[in-house]
C-alpha cells in the first residue's frame, strides 16, 4: 500500500527535523518542521487538494518556505532540501534518536567526532575507549546509552504474526483478569492481521487508570518498563516485544479503538471526511463543536461519519472508505465459513502425527473434511512418498477413514512441479487421487520467465487442484522467486483452477494483495494450513486473516463449500481442465 501524500509528506518534515536536530541548527527551525508535520498527519483533507486551491499556507505552522517545498513534493515527488540533507546526515543515523538516553547533542557528537553513522558504528565506539574523552560520557552514561541500544533492537524488530498473537493473547487475557477492567482487547497492526508486526497495542476500559497501568507494568511477563503513567503503560516483554497499553473510560473505547487499530493512512482519511461534514475526530470521539456525538462503539464512529463498520483487516487506506460508500465493501470469509483443511502432512513424510491423530484434530475443530496431502517422491528431506507408499498409504488411510463417521479423510498429495513444470507423479497416479496441491520446492534461482511458465505448466495439467503457496516466500528467511504472478493468475482463471492462501505463518501465501488480484480476476482459493502437527491445523486464522486482508468473499474460497458440493467442484475442475488441454 502506497502512503498517501499526507503522511509522506508529514514523514518528510520528521525527518528533515531530526537531521537539521542532529546538526545542532536553530532549534526553531527544528520544531517549526516537527510542528508542520504534526499538523499535515492531523490535516482533516487531502493536501493535494489544498495545494491545488491555492490553500497550503492555510495549514497551521505551513508558511510561504515550507508551502513551497510541499508543492514540490507533490509535483516532483522530492524536496531539494531534503535530499541535500540525506547526503549529509544518513537516515539510519536519525533513526538512533530513538534510542532511550542518546539525545541529539550527544548523537550529533558521536557523528561528527567519531564518524557514527548506523546502529552497528555506535555499537562499536560504545565498546572503545575514545567516547571516554568526551565530556559527560562516563561509564554510566555509557551503559545508559547500551541498555537504550538493547531496547531498541528488542523493539525494532518485526515479528510474525502467527508468533506475536499468542503472546499478545496471553498478555490481554492477564489484563483481563485485573480487577475493574473490561473490554480488553487487542488493536493495531495485530488486529488488522499484518503478515509482520513492531509491537502490540491493547486497549482496556477502567475508571482506575493508574492502579491498571502499575499492575500491567509489574505482570511477570514484562522485562524492561519504557513507561508508567496516566492512561498508558509501555514495557518491552521478555520475548522482546514491545507492548502498549491504554486504558479509557467506555465514552471513547469505540474511538480509542477505531484509532489504536489503524492504520495512520486509514484514520487519516477518516479525519478528512470528518472535517468535510463540519466535525473533528480523535481517539476520544467525534465532536461536533465541543460536543461529542460518538465515541462508545467503533460502529458508531463509523455511522456518525456516514459509513458502515469496515472491518479491521480492511482499514489500509486501500480504497474501502470508497467502497464502503458505495455500497460495496466485500462480505467477508469468515473462520466459521471454512468446512475443511486440504493441505496437510502426516508422519507419511515431514509430519508428526498420523492420518488418525489429524482427522481427529479437524473433527474437534468442527470440520467436515481434511486432505491428507503428503509430499511427492522429489522431497527427499521431507520423506516424500514413492508411488509404492503412496498405495500404502492410501490403503492406511481407507482404514482410518472407515473410522470416523463425521469426518470425511480425502487422499491427495502436495506433488513438486519440477524445474520443466511437469510433475513428480505421472498423471495414472495423479487423476487417483481426490487432492492435488501442485508446489515448487526447488530452482528457486530461476529466471522470471523460466519459473512463471514453469509454474503456468503445472496449472494447465488436468488433475491439479491448486498452486501451493505460489511465490515460495519464507518471511523473514526467503523472498518470494521471481514470478509473474499476474500470469499465474491468467492461467489459473483459464484452466478453472485455484491458487494457495498458505496460512502456515512463516509463509502467508499468497499475500494480501496477491490473493486481493486473485479473487478480483475470478480465481477460486483454498485457505489451508500446510499443518505439519495437529496444531499447525490452528494456523487456519492466519490464512483467513491474510485473505480477508485480500477481500475475500465465501464465495471466493473452495473449502468453505459443504463436503458434496466441493467434491463435485473437484470433479468438475478437472473436467474443465481436460477438455481445455
Amino acid at each position: 500500500m502506497e502512503m498517501s501524500k499526507n503522511s509522506e509528506i508529514a514523514e518528510i518534515f520528521e525527518h528533515i527535523s531530526d537531521m537539521l536536530n542532529v546538526l545542532g541548527e536553530n532549534p526553531f527551525k527544528v520544531r517549526a518542521y516537527r510542528n508542520a508535520a504534526e499538523n499535515i498527519l492531523d490535516l482533516g483533507e487531502d493536501i493535494e487538494d489544498v495545494a491545488a486551491r491555492g490553500g497550503l499556507t492555510e495549514i497551521p505552522g505551513v508558511g510561504k518556505d515550507l508551502a513551497e517545498k510541499i508543492d514540490a513534493y507533490i509535483k516532483t515527488g522530492k524536496i531539494k532540501e531534503y535530499e541535500k540533507l540525506k547526503e549529509q546526515v544518513p537516515l539510519d543515523l536519525v533513526d538512533l534518536l530513538h534510542i532511550q538516553g542518546l539525545g541529539p547533542k550527544t548523537l550529533s557528537l558521536l557523528f561528527k567526532e567519531l564518524n557514527v553513522r548506523d546502529l552497528a558504528g555506535l555499537e562499536k565506539v560504545l565498546g572503545g575507549e575514545e567516547i571516554l574523552k568526551f565530556r559527560g560520557m562516563g561509564k554510566k552514561k555509557i551503559d545508559d546509552i547500551k541498555r537504550g541500544v538493547e531496547i531498541f533492537r528488542e523493539s525494532k524488530e518485526r515479528t510474525l504474526l502467527g508468533a506475536a498473537v499468542p503472546i499478545a493473547e496471553e498478555v490481554v487475557s492477564a489484563i483481563a483478569k485485573i480487577p475493574g477492567t473490561e473490554g480488553t482487547i487487542l488493536a493495531g497492526s495485530i488486529r488488522r492481521m499484518r503478515e509482520t508486526v513492531r509491537d502490540m497495542d491493547i486497549l482496556t476500559i477502567s475508571d482506575n487508570t493508574e492502579a491498571v497501568v502499575d499492575e500491567f507494568t509489574e505482570m511477570k511477563f514484562v522485562k524492561d518498563v519504557l513507561a508508567s503513567g496516566g492512561t498508558k503503560g509501555s514495557v518491552i516483554l521478555k520475548e522482546g516485544m514491545q507492548a502498549d497499553l491504554r486504558v479509557v473510560g467506555p465514552e471513547s473505547y469505540g474511538a480509542a479503538l477505531m484509532y489504536f487499530t489503524g492504520s495512520k493512512a486509514h484514520n487519516v482519511k477518516l479525519r478528512t471526511l470528518a472535517t468535510k461534514k463540519g466535525l473533528k475526530i480523535n481517539e476520544y470521539g467525534v465532536y461536533k463543536g465541543e460536543k461529542r456525538i460518538a465515541g462508545e462503539t467503533e460502529r458508531e464512529m463509523y455511522k456518525t461519519l456516514g459509513l458502515p463498520y469496515i472491518p479491521p483487516e480492511l482499514r489500509e487506506d486501500r480504497g474501502e472508505i470508497e467502497a464502503a460508500f458505495e455500497g460495496k465493501l466485500p462480505d467477508l470469509i469468515e473462520q466459521d465459513d471454512i468446512r475443511g483443511d486440504l493441505h496437510t502432512h502426516t508422519k507419511w513424510s515431514d509430519g508428526r502425527a498420523t492420518i488418525e491423530e489429524m482427522a481427529e484434530s479437524a473433527l474437534r475443530l468442527g470440520y467436515e473434511y481434511i486432505a491428507i496431502t503428503d509430499h511427492s517422491p522429489s522431497q527427499t528431506i521431507a520423506n516424500g512418498l514413492s508411488i509404492e507408499r503412496l498405495r500404502a498409504k492410501q490403503k492406511e488411510l481407507e482404514i482410518a477413514a472407515k473410522k470416523f463417521k463425521n469426518i470425511k479423510v480425502l487422499m491427495g498429495t502436495e506433488v513438486d512441479i519440477k524445474s520443466d513444470g511437469t510433475l513428480d507423479y505421472p498423471d495414472n497416479v495423479l487423476k487417483e487421487l481426490d487432492v492435488v496441491i501442485a508446489s515448487v520446492h526447488s530452482g528457486f534461482k530461476m529466471d522470471r520467465v523460466t519459473m512463471t511458465n514453469r509454474i503456468i505448466r503445472a496449472v494447465k495439467n488436468p488433475y491439479v487442484h491448486a498452486i501451493g503457496h505460489p511465490t515460495g516466500r519464507l518471511l523473514g528467511e526467503r523472498d518470494p522467486y521471481d514470478v509473474d504472478i499476474d500470469l499465474v493468475i491468467e492461467a489459473a482463471i483459464d484452466y478453472g483452477k485455484a491458487l494457495e492462501v498458505n496460512g502456515s505463518y512463516p509463509r502467508l501465501d499468497l499475500n494480501d494483495l496477491n490473493v486481493r488480484k486473485a479473487v478480483e480476476a475470478g480465481v477460486k482459493v483454498i485457505i489451508s494450513t500446510d499443518a505439519h502437527s495437529t496444531d499447525h491445523l490452528l494456523f487456519m486464522k492466519y490464512g483467513v486473516g491474510t485473505a480477508r486482508r485480500g477481500w475475500v468473499q465465501k464465495k471466493d474460497v473452495l473449502n468453505a463449500l459443504p463436503y458434496e458440493e466441493l467434491i463435485e467442484r473437484l470433479k468438475e475442475m478437472r473436467r474443465r481442465a481436460a477438455a481445455d488441454t
